[in-house]
């Protein structure tokens, strides 16, 4: 079997959930069966893409709108050369439509994974303008005419048939994300955290994320005066999807130092070495989501042994087990409503303060997190889940 993967990000160009994604799902395929990925972006050294993309240079204007169209350039010369795949799967609305044309193409079945679902993110038309009808019209499109559709969480499964009715719930399919827990492990050491400026030897809460309206690190900055004065705050926060959002996050973050906080907010992507060094050392990892369909960097920090403040939205309650491993506050739509979400953000302040004030409780819910992760979640599981649809699609189309 030959397996078509379309994706946006492919490493070392990733940068959200959906990458991660695909990075270790490839990996984990190709011990299996042969795998082709077709990606954007500059070559790659890896064996297993097949071939890389880049946008129509006419439609590089520089207007938000076009780079729907972009990517819609990218998804034509991925469709085209498909040829003798036996099967294609595409991950978000910016491959969707390449799959969907492929399946025409060269008569061969379309797999979706919902990464995430556009109508559930109405902010990305700040970032895209005009062009967010595109990415609906890319996604709609797929997978209403699937022969598969992979939603990483049950809530994700839900959200697939009520946002798009045509969709035949028996073509949904529910596959967890995973984790590489030999590679996401508690890490003792500091050096990575101290070249930083973080004291490993304060209460660290910790943020992981890019910047955007979904991951909700607004709500964390206006909870940020409301810690407890012996935590400091650890930001990995960088890729801002508009000016305007990044002007918003610089604003909060000074009028938190401006209020008493200590912050260290590193602006830049760093390596998922030092990530995991700040997860290991995290008295408390805090996930904010407005919307988040599975939410893996809480199964990253879990890994690491971080325990987990996070919102119970989408797939976070089917990772994050409520007074176990953490504690899920109830998101912002639940509790004040968004964009404000001041009872949320109360709700936040007081859930980390239990952890910064407590660390054996910290660290027993961190021991009980990794276990989760061990017992629950593998990328050889999801692999194995994934080929099985493959082969019952090829099973069912054969002649």
């Amino acid at each position: 079997m030959r397996a078509g993967i379309l994706t946006r990000e492919y490493p070392p160009e990733v940068y959200g959930g959906a990458g991660v994604h695909v990075e270790y799902l490839t990996r984990e395929l190709a011990r299996h069966i042969e795998v082709a990925v077709h990606c954007f972006g500059a070559p790659r050294p890896s064996d297993l893409v097949a071939a890389t993309y880049q946008p129509w240079p006419a439609l590089a204007t520089g207007r938000p709108a076009d780079a729907a169209l972009e990517a819609m350039s990218v998804d034509l010369a991925m469709a085209s050369a498909l040829s003798g795949v036996d099967l294609v799967h595409s991950h978000t609305w910016y491959t969707n439509l390449a799959g969907h044309l492929a399946k025409l193409l060269w008569d061969v079945p379309h797999v979706c994974t919902t990464h995430s679902l556009e109508p559930l993110r109405p902010w990305k038309e700040e970032q895209l303008g005009a062009g967010y009808a595109l990415a609906v019209f890319c996604e709609r499109t797929a997978l209403e005419a699937a022969d598969a559709v992979i939603a990483v969480s049950e809530a994700m499964g839900r959200d697939v048939c009520a946002c798009y009715p045509s969709v035949d719930p028996a073509r949904v399919h529910v596959i967890h994300n995973g984790i590489d827990a030999g590679e996401y492990h508690p890490d003792p050491g500091t050096d990575a955290l101290s070249a930083l400026g973080v004291d490993p030897d304060r209460r660290l809460v910790a943020y992981v994320g890019r910047i955007t309206r979904q991951k909700g690190l607004p709500h964390l900055l206006r909870a940020a005066p409301s810690l407890d004065r012996s935590a400091e705050l650890v930001l990995f926060a960088s890729a801002p999807d508009t000016a305007e959002i990044a002007a918003e996050v610089r604003d909060l973050y000074e009028a938190a130092r401006s209020a008493g906080v200590s912050i260290v907010w590193i602006e830049a992507a760093v390596p998922r070495a030092t990530v995991i060094q700040l997860l290991s050392h995290a008295a408390a990892f805090v996930c904010p989501s407005v919307y988040e369909p599975f939410g893996l960097v809480n199964l990253e920090a879990m890994a690491c042994g971080a325990a987990v403040v996070a919102s119970a939205v989408g797939g976070i309650p089917e990772i994050v087990v409520d007074g176990e491993t953490g504690y899920l506050v109830p998101g912002p739509a639940e509790t004040g409503g968004a964009p404000s979400g001041r009872h949320f953000e109360a709700d936040l302040a007081d859930r980390i303060n239990q952890l910064v004030a407590d660390p054996v409780l910290a660290a027993d819910m961190g021991r009980a997190g990794r276990r989760r992760v061990l017992e629950r979640f593998s990328w050889e599981a999801v692999a194995t889940q994934t080929i099985d649809l493959y082969e019952s699609l090829l099973t069912r189309v054969a002649p």
